[in-house]
């Protein structure tokens, strides 16, 4: 996709992504690769901004108007909340949020619609006040959550379900990982410090570091060189969880973009790694990750569920199941999951999460351990999946685990941005009697 400015831009990504025609990071992708001269971190903070308050914004443009656009003129919807984006949550000029989204009605080739943008954005500036009052007494509006999932965290999480979401809304912060086995944290932190980057250590591995605002992969002292990656800290517990030894036959079974294959051959040198996963290009990523940081694993496309096309039925001591889920648990960081996981959705995931786990469960050898992990807080996703699994699995048990930080369930913990301040995350460790 092509477009003459930044704004424009914007409107033609937020239009594909309402409409359900790709995922935030791929249409960005998309645009840098067509728009090499657009700013693309100003696209990213309207687009992420738009996303973030999607159901808030909605709520105000429903109010503004006498009746809702046509699917036709999605394009327009967008553009308007945009303007109310800049308008309710940037340092945009009002003049300039007004004028510029107006403008854009040219560009669209709707002229049309300038006094309608005008209208609504003028509108929005005069009611500022009792629109915020409005959005308010709408928990929908007020959490800029979807209903369904807003009803979802509530039955889940009574207790966390409101700072849940609040902090869903917030920007997440950029979380390294760095590889202890050829650099120190602590060395590396004065790397840092040396290059005016402020960071300080992870409470929960000791392997994350913190960075107190987000830098340019470029900037960070030895990355090209596989010194560190970034990793949300609550992934990084794989490998102390797991806690492989060198020589262990491991699998890693849905394995791309590889974060937790490169943390786990890190922690244990010297382990034989096989990494899954069903989609080549997501394997060319893993395939990216692991070159960088100078390390090997046996990298297989193939279903994970079907067992007999790719195993040769030797097992393994250990394996990772990191399941497909519905991404709940990182809303900060991909504020575009609550316009395109639907409730629906989650039938079909939890199918297919207990799928993955009995085909797997076959190839782990007795005394074997599997780690259940998920990026959700949704507890159909979590617990009561390998609660069923349990139920149905004679030699399967659970091995109790506790990290400070992390809420305990009825089987393994779970994180939750609000309490850990890491993204939302499940595991559970079950070994082959």
């Amino acid at each position: 996709m092509k477009a003459k400015s930044d704004r424009l831009l914007s409107v033609y990504i937020l239009k594909s992504l309402v409409s359900g025609s790709g995922s935030l990071s791929s249409l960005l992708k998309e645009a840098r690769s067509d728009n090499p001269d657009a700013n693309l971190a100003l696209v990213s903070e309207y687009t992420y901004g738009v996303c973030r308050w999607y159901h808030q914004l909605a709520f105000f443009s429903s109010r503004l108007m006498d009746k809702p656009l046509r699917n036709k003129d999605l394009d327009v919807h967008c553009l308007i909340l945009l303007g109310l984006y800049q308008l309710f949550h940037m340092r945009t000029p009002d003049h300039a949020a007004v004028n510029e989204s107006v403008a854009l009605t040219r560009q669209l080739k709707k002229p049309w619609a300038k006094n309608l943008v005008n209208a609504v954005l003028r509108q929005a500036l005069r009611d500022m006040s009792a629109l915020e009052e409005a959005a308010k007494a709408d928990s929908s509006a007020r959490l800029s959550h979807p209903e369904w999932l807003a009803s979802a965290f509530q039955a889940d999480w009574p207790e966390q379900a409101e700072s849940l979401m609040l902090n869903n809304n917030q920007r997440a912060p950029m979380i390294l990982r760095v590889n202890s086995q050829r650099c120190p944290r602590e060395d590396y932190l004065s790397r840092l410090s040396e290059a005016a980057i402020p960071a300080r250590p992870g409470p929960h591995t000791s392997t994350a570091v913190i960075l107190e605002s987000p830098v340019e992969v470029s900037e960070l002292p030895g990355f090209e060189a596989g010194l560190v990656s970034v990793q949300d800290e609550a992934s990084q517990l794989v490998a102390p969880l797991l806690n492989p030894a060198s020589g262990d036959r491991f699998l890693d079974a849905c394995a791309a973009p590889g974060g937790k294959t490169c943390s786990l051959l890190e922690y244990t040198p010297g382990l034989s790694m096989q990494a899954l996963d069903n989609s080549e290009s997501r394997l060319a990523r893993v395939r990216e990750n692991l070159e960088r940081c100078h390390l090997e694993a046996d990298l297989l496309c193939a279903d994970a569920t079907e067992t007999g096309a790719w195993w040769n039925g030797e097992p393994f001591d250990k394996i990772l199941l990191d399941a497909p889920c519905s991404g709940t648990g990182v809303i900060r960081r991909h504020p575009d999951i609550k316009l395109l996981r639907r409730q629906q959705d989650l039938a079909e995931l939890n199918a297919l999460q207990q799928k993955l786990l009995m085909s797997l469960w076959a190839c782990l050898k007795p005394g074997g351990r599997l780690l259940y992990s998920t990026c959700s807080v949704l507890r159909d996703e979590n617990e009561r999946q390998v609660a069923a699994f349990l139920d149905q699995t004679p030699d399967a048990v659970n091995v109790p685990i506790s990290i400070d930080g992390a809420l305990p369930c009825s089987i393994g913990l779970q994180f939750l941005p609000a309490v850990a301040g890491t993204d939302g995350f499940y595991y559970a460790l079950l070994e082959k009697q």
